[in-house]
This record gives structure tokens, C-alpha cells and sequence, in this order.
């Protein structure tokens, strides 16, 4: 029944009139609410939920901008300092709600207003129940007006928000909210609020497709910063970076200070690999909104990828004086101590975070990861255990956290097991099951038949004590600082890659140890390796530095690939790089992308002379014009086979047998549009092409011992370049094979530094940034296992490597120095050198220097 008007009881100051039916309604309703609902978008909840990288805890920002559709029906976007109407209408008093609805209803804010005040009012009340989080009693209130107005377009609008908000985890709630929003559209099909307001809700459902049509349609009625925020927030979680782009720039042309749109758009350029771009936008934020805490988050995380280190501290540290207690920025923060060798303060901030959220996987992880990596078994094992317990629930993906887990503690509990059995006694590598090997290189689930867990911890081997720096004896001293110098030399000056003090001292302690180990056996000395007194050789020489990778971080496979299982090497185990991934250009490959394409524009006109004669002077026109990897979709046309995409392999020389050629790394190019590209490059390790490859270095590596032992007793110059040459082949070939799982370029590096060495040269040049020009190639870059892959051949590689070595004789005080792997006989030992503080080398002067 209508409202009927009636005149104010006993001096109840309230409008001229009230319908009873909305009296009892607000009463009922007041005794009934024991706890109050902020209003909150339901696409500030989707965000919450999806956390993309950086962007992780945003949605707090986001609604601190009001920019919820839901409650603001009013054309303008609300303050961002707040303001009247970007409050929550909350109070549960029955006057203040009635005054509220009044004032509403006198002000028109409220979406589809009528010319009848009467039933403003009562469409007010509706609303402002919703803003009290009385979802059910709006929705009835909307339902008895509609009994009699079946069309009345503000109710059937204003019931489907109110629907939505009872929350859409209830497929009803969502499926009839969806349904009165489609029913106002037919209406009024010119009004983009409601469009809005389905994509709204559309969008936690996973329906983006349908979200983005109407946020379309939206924009086409009436463009504005907040529609161009939202879409390009949904393309972002679709991994569209460069058409989110395009609207975060779009909406900040229309409103300059939106601190939130500008950090998306820095986002956008983070998630491409843009990360210059994206600092930027990160700082311009700042500018906006000085106490932005995600900005500060996102400008650290961007210079953690760029590799400075001081930069991105900084960052995390003004984010953390804004919030001490800012879980993501501890998290992140703590993964890039870690992976910068500071372990003992990244363990800080995982333990920060897990007293502020403790079921936090990624901190869980890393608190184990870092005990365990600095030789604390128990406690490692103890929060390795909490991860595991984490179980998926049915039909939720499992975290990368959850399945690296059971490795970790498997490999934990081997590593405690060996702490003090000398590591010329026993081989990693045959010691764990293959299967176990297998599944852990390929990062695939925990899931090995009939496998036969590692011993669990043994009481009596206790966990590494922190060793001081002043307990070493002098000659141990500098043996640390010498090593802490020579693996700084190994450091990438590229995009992409951190500085890792930790990596540094255990690749220049296996570069000395590669250097004492060559010269005893050039000498003549035989080695201990794997319980075995024999001559070293080649591989033995690899085994130094990869023994002390594996101990760096343990959290990273580091395996010979054909010691794995014979069933899965007659498959081929694939060394992947992506360089560009749909959006995603790889920022540390971006100096060879030219170099890599002018390969690929030479195999084409050799593919196109052979099957395509007739059309190779167009194909040969059309190349001409591809500065871009985008500019060869359009000849893939040419030929149907090429269509969908093509493959290019390199051919690697062999030195053993004139005109042998053996296979090198595949390039493999696939798309249809620029935006939907896949650019990559792997090596197949297979068992044929590893006999092949292992038949040249074993040839290269006899050649090399019969010469080293001829320098030892002549030194004359021509040999020593002799012997420079066959040590940069042979490693050029270990390159190519790409032997190992992880960590090959840097073991590779730290064996040409030891053996030049023990040559009787030093490498006293740094691994040059950016490009040079020298004559044997247009391009040099940083990265040493790329310089090797894509030269023609051993000697190029080699006088490209020279080019930058800036080789010079060794200083006389390295023979003084302690053997390496007598003062570290354990891995006990190696841990205990590992985690000793390194300030102290800045103060000594360095041997080589």
C-alpha cells in the first residue's frame, strides 16, 4: 500500500510526512543490526583478492578515493581528501536516517530521481538503508514499492545494488543483481553509471570480457577519468599492460592528480619490463601523494629489478617509516636482502612479517629458506614444515611456495646429514635419487613413486655457529677479501641483475680454488674427488665451482643434466629464456635482441632461397624493413609452413673436426599481432647432442693439460695465449651445452677467471655494460653465456672475451695464499666463510690491488 500522509507526532522533528510501514521498517531494523558494514566497491574487493606482483595491497587506496559507484549518485568524482558526500551514511539512529533520506531526496543524489517527492523520499530511505548495511530490508522496501510501480526504474536499479552488496560469494545474489542492472539498461539503455555498476560486479565473477564491454559502453556514453581508471584497472588484471596503459594515460589527461592511475601506469611499464618508464611514474606519484606507501613499495620493487641495490633500500625504507608494519614491503624487502647475500636481515624482516601475518607463505618459505642457506637446520626445517602443512584447498592452485617446499626440506636434511663429512668423499649429484633430481630441475609438483625420504636431523650434528672474521688467522683473512674481490668481478652490470655479496665470495673462493687445483695438476698432482685420488679432469674442474653455488643458495637446483635419469635425458631437459612474452620484453636479453635478429633475417633468405625462389625478392624487400622483432609477423605470412610461427637453430663449429657442426640454442618466434608474441631461446640437452659436446671439451681440456704443463716449465708468451685461447674454447663449448640446471654462466666465469689464473694471467677487467664496438662484431654486451651462444665460433667468443678481460700478469702474492679446499673442507666450513661479515675487506688492502 502507498504511504499515506500523516502530520508529526509529539514534537518528532522529522519531515512534513512518514509512512508508518517505514517507521516499523527502521525500527525493526535497528534492533536487529549488531554490527555495522563500511560501504566498500565490490571492485575494491576483486582487487583485494587478485594480487598482481607490486600492486598486491591497493585496494585499501583505491576505495580511500570514494570512486565506488554504489553510493555517490552524484556525476563528479569525490575528493580524495574526503569530503560530505564521499562518507558512509552509517548511523543507526531512526531520526538521523529519516533527516538523511530527507535531505537525500531534497537534493536528488540518488541515481533515476522522479518529479514526485513522495516517492523520492521513500526511494531515499531504500538508499540509505544500503549505506547501513541493511541490504534485506532495502531490498524489501525497493520490492513493496515495485508491487505497485513495477517500472520504476531508481527502485529496480537500487535493488540490484543492494543484491550486489549482500555479496556476490552467493551466485543468487550475484545472478539477480546482474538481472535488475540488465533490467534498468533496457530502460534507460543512456545512463553509463549503470553499465558501470554491472561491470562491477561482472568482474569479481571472472566474466572480464563482459566487464570490459560495458565499461566500453560506458565511455562511449560519457568519457571520464574514474571509467578510464576502472577499465584500465580490469586490463590490468587481464595482463593487457599496453591497453591498460592507454586508459590509466587516458584518465590522467582528463584529471592529472590521481595518484592512483599514475602508480597503475607505472605498473604497466613494471609488468613489461619497462622498469625506467616505470620509475618514473612511480616518483610522479610521489609527487601527487607524498605519503604514498605503495608507491614507495612499487619504486623499490622497480629498482630491485633494475639491480640497484641502495635505490631500492631506500625506497622500502620510507615505505616502512610511513608503516612499520607494511607486510608487503617486509616481504619484499627481506627477498631482496636475501637475494642480495644479506641473510642474517632479510631473516629479520620474514620474522617481522610472520608476527604481523603468520600464515604468509612467501615469508614462511623464506624464513626457512635463509635459516637453512646460513647452516640452521632446526629452525629451518621447522618453518619449511609450516609451509607444507598449507595444503591447497580442493580446486585452489598451490603456491610456488608449497611446491618448492618438500625440495627445500629434502635437500635441507641431505645438506645437515654431510655438515662434516669431507667433500672430496661423496658426489651430490649420485647421491640424490634421480627422480627427486629430475622433478626438482623441472619444478614440477612433489609427486615421485616409491621415494625414500632423507634421513630426518641427527641429534649429534649440531647447526653452523657465526663464525667472526677476527677467528680466521691472517693468510684466511685475506684468502676471504681476495675472494670477496675477484667474485665482485663477476657482477653483471645489466638490467635485471642484483648484486649478491654472498654468490660474489663463494664464486671468487671457487675461482681460487679452480686456480690452485689447475696448477697442481698441471704440476703433475693428482686430486681427491669423490672419494677417488686420480688427475683431474674437466669436469672436476666445473665440480669446484659448482659445489660452491650449490651452497650459496640452496633454494636453487644446481645439477649436472646428464647425471640425470636416463629416461628423462632421452627426452631432452630444455634451458628456456623468454625474451619477449606477449607484453613482457626480458630486460636482461634486450642488448642481443638486434643481434639475434639479424640471424634470424639471414636464415629466412637461406630458408626462402631453397623452397621459395620466386618469392625471395619480395621476402628480401620485405626484411629490409624489419628493425623489430613485430616487423617479421607480416613474412611469416609469406610461406604457409611459417605461418603460426617458425624456429631458427644456430650451429655451433667444432674445433675437433673441420666442417663438424653441432646443434647450438633454437630461437622460436610465434604470434599473430604485436602485443601476442612469443620470443625465446632454449638449449635441448639431450643425451646425442651431450656426447657430442663432451668429445670436444674432453679433446680441448687434453690439449689444454699437455700446454699447461709445458708453460709451468717455459712461461714463454706464445704459450701462454695458446693456453688463454683453449681455456675461453673450451668454457665457449660449455656454454653452448649448457650443462647444468641452474647457474652455469657464473660457474663457467669463476673456471675462466681460476684457470687463466693459474695461467698465470688475471682477468683485471669488469664485464662491460651496454655495447662497444671491436672488430670481429657490431655488438658486445654484459652477459658472458649470451656472448658465447651468439658468436660464430670459439676463437670470436674468445677475442671478444679479451676484449674486456684486460688480461694481465698475475700478482706474485696469490702463491702465498692458503689452499682453498684444505682451510674449507666441509660444507660446515664453506657455510661458516659464507656468512662471515665482509666490512672488514674494505679497510684491508687487497692483494691484487
Amino acid at each position: 500500500v502507498r504511504a499515506v500522509k500523516m502530520a508529526p507526532a509529539g514534537g518528532l522533528a522529522r519531515g512534513p510526512w512518514v509512512p508508518l510501514a517505514v517507521l516499523a521498517l527502521l525500527a525493526r531494523a535497528a534492533l536487529a543490526l549488531t554490527e555495522r558494514y563500511p560501504a566498500l566497491s565490490l571492485l575494491q574487493q576483486e582487487r583485494h583478492r587478485q594480487r598482481h606482483g607490486p600492486a598486491g595491497e591497493w585496494a585499501e587506496q583505491y576505495s580511500a578515493e570514494c570512486d565506488s559507484s554504489f553510493l555517490h549518485f552524484h556525476e563528479s568524482d569525490c575528493d580524495i581528501g574526503g569530503s560530505s558526500s564521499c562518507e558512509s551514511v552509517l548511523s543507526l539512529n531512526t531520526e538521523k536516517i529519516l533527516s538523511q533520506a530527507k535531505l537525500l531526496a531534497e537534493q536528488k543524489r540518488f541515481p533515476f530521481a522522479t518529479d514526485n517527492d513522495n516517492t523520492n523520499e521513500e526511494l531515499a530511505i531504500a538508499y540509505v538503508l544500503i549505506g547501513n548495511g541493511l541490504y534485506d530490508e532495502a531490498i524489501r522496501h525497493f520490492s513493496t514499492m515495485l508491487q505497485e510501480e513495477p517500472e520504476l526504474v531508481s527502485a529496480i536499479y537500487g535493488r540490484g545494488i543492494a543484491y550486489g552488496k549482500k555479496g556476490l560469494h552467493d551466485m543468487k545474489n550475484a545472478e539477480l543483481a546482474l538481472f535488475e542492472l540488465s533490467r534498468v539498461i533496457s530502460l534507460e539503455p543512456d545512463h553509463p553509471e549503470v553499465f558501470e555498476q554491472r561491470a562491477e560486479i561482472l568482474s569479481p565473477l571472472g566474466r572480464i570480457s563482459e566487464a570490459l564491454s560495458d565499461l566500453t559502453k560506458a565511455i562511449q556514453l560519457q568519457p571520464s577519468a574514474r571509467l578510464y581508471r576502472h577499465r584500465g584497472t580490469l586490463y590490468f588484471i587481464s595482463e593487457d599492460y599496453a591497453t591498460a596503459h592507454e586508459d590509466f594515460q587516458r584518465s590522467l589527461e582528463l584529471n592529472k592528480n590521481q595518484p592512483i592511475a599514475m602508480l597503475y601506469k607505472g605498473l604497466t611499464f613494471f609488468h613489461r619490463g619497462l622498469l625506467k618508464e616505470a620509475i618514473e611514474s612511480f616518483k610522479e606519484a610521489l609527487k601527487q601523494k607524498a605519503d604514498f606507501i605503495d608507491a614507495y613499495k612499487s619504486l623499490g620493487q622497480a629498482y630491485r629489478e633494475l639491480g640497484n641495490f641502495d635505490a631500492a633500500t631506500e625506497s622500502f625504507q620510507k615505505a616502512l617509516l610511513l608503516n612499520q608494519n607494511h607486510v608487503q614491503t617486509l616481504q619484499l624487502k627481506g627477498m631482496m636482502l636475501y637475494h642480495h647475500g644479506s641473510l642474517d636481515e632479510a631473516l629479520k624482516n620474514f620474522k617481522r612479517c610472520l608476527q604481523l601475518e603468520p600464515y604468509n607463505e612467501v615469508c614462511q618459505y623464506m624464513k626457512g629458506l635463509s635459516h637453512v642457506a646460513m647452516g640452521q637446520f632446526y629452525e629451518g626445517i621447522k618453518a619449511q614444515t609450516k609451509v607444507m602443512l598449507n595444503d591447497p584447498l580442493p580446486g585452489q592452485k598451490a603456491s610456488p611456495e608449497y611446491l618448492k617446499v618438500k625440495y627445500l626440506r629434502e635437500y635441507s636434511r641431505y645438506l645437515h646429514a654431510h655438515l662434516d663429512t669431507p667433500l672430496t668423499e661423496y658426489n651430490t649429484d649420485i647421491d640424490l635419487p634421480g627422480n627427486f633430481k629430475d622433478h626438482w630441475a623441472k619444478n614440477l609438483p612433489f609427486l615421485i613413486e616409491n621415494y625414500e625420504e632423507q634421513p630426518g636431523l641427527q641429534p649429534h650434528i649440531k647447526d653452523v655457529l657465526f663464525q667472526n672474521f677476527e677467528s680466521y688467522k691472517p693468510d684466511v683473512q685475506e684468502l676471504i677479501c681476495v675472494a670477496d674481490h675477484l667474485g665482485s668481478m663477476m657482477q653483471y652490470e645489466t638490467p635485471g641483475f642484483l648484486p649478491n655479496k654472498r654468490i660474489h665470495r663463494a664464486m671468487g673462493l671457487a675461482t681460487l680454488e679452480v686456480m690452485q687445483a689447475v696448477q697442481r695438476t698441471w704440476a703433475n698432482s693428482k686430486v681427491r674427488m669423490n672419494g677417488k685420488t686420480r688427475l683431474m679432469q674437466w669436469r672436476d674442474m666445473f665440480d669446484i665451482a659448482v659445489k660452491w653455488r650449490r651452497i650459496a643458495d640452496p633454494d636453487q637446483p644446481v645439477l649436472w643434466l646428464d647425471q640425470m635419469p636416463a629416461r628423462s635425458l632421452s627426452r631432452g631437459f630444455n634451458n628456456h629464456i623468454n625474451l619477449i612474452r606477449g607484453q613482457v620484453i626480458n630486460m636482461r636479453y634486450l642488448e642481443y635482441f638486434e643481434k639475434i635478429l639479424h640471424f634470424i633475417k639471414d636464415r629466412i633468405l637461406v630458408y626462402h632461397g631453397a623452397n621459395n625462389p620466386k618469392g625471395l625478392l619480395e621476402v628480401r624487400e620485405a626484411l629490409e624493413k624489419v628493425h623489430k622483432v613485430e616487423d617479421l609477423l607480416p613474412i611469416m605470412k609469406f610461406n604457409s609452413k611459417t605461418r603460426d610461427g617458425f624456429t631458427v637453430n644456430t650451429k655451433v663449429p667444432s674445433l675437433k673436426d673441420q666442417g663438424k657442426e653441432y646443434d647450438g640454442f633454437t630461437i622460436t618466434i610465434t604470434g599473430d599481432k604485436v602485443g601476442n608474441i612469443l620470443f625465446s631461446v632454449e638449449t635441448q640437452t639431450t643425451e646425442e647432442r651431450t656426447q657430442l659436446y663432451h668429445a670436444e671439451i674432453d679433446a680441448l681440456y687434453k690439449d689444454l693439460t699437455a700446454k699447461g704443463k709445458i708453460l709451468i716449465l717455459s712461461a714463454e708468451l706464445g704459450e701462454v695465449d695458446a693456453v688463454c685461447n683453449l681455456i675461453l674454447s673450451l668454457v665457449y663449448y660449455f656454454y653452448n651445452l649448457m650443462p647444468l640446471s641452474r647457474g652455469s654462466s657464473v660457474i663457467a666465469y669463476s673456471v675462466i677467471m681460476g684457470a687463466l689464473m693459474a695461467s698465470g694471467k688475471e682477468v683485471s677487467g669488469k664485464i662491460p655494460k651496454g655495447k662497444a664496438s671491436i672488430k670481429i662484431s657490431k655488438y658486445i654486451s654484459s652477459l658472458v653465456d649470451f656472448e658465447a651462444m651468439t658468436a660464430p665460433g670459439s676463437e670470436a667468443f674468445s677475442k671478444i672475451a679479451r676484449s674486456w678481460m684486460n688480461l694481465k700478469s698475475i700478482s706474485p702474492s696469490y702463491k702465498s695464499l692458503p689452499s682453498v679446499s684444505e682451510t674449507f673442507p666441509t660444507l660446515r666450513t664453506m657455510i661458516e666463510v659464507l656468512n662471515t661479515d665482509s666490512s672488514h675487506c674494505l679497510k684491508k688492502t687487497i692483494v691484487v690491488v
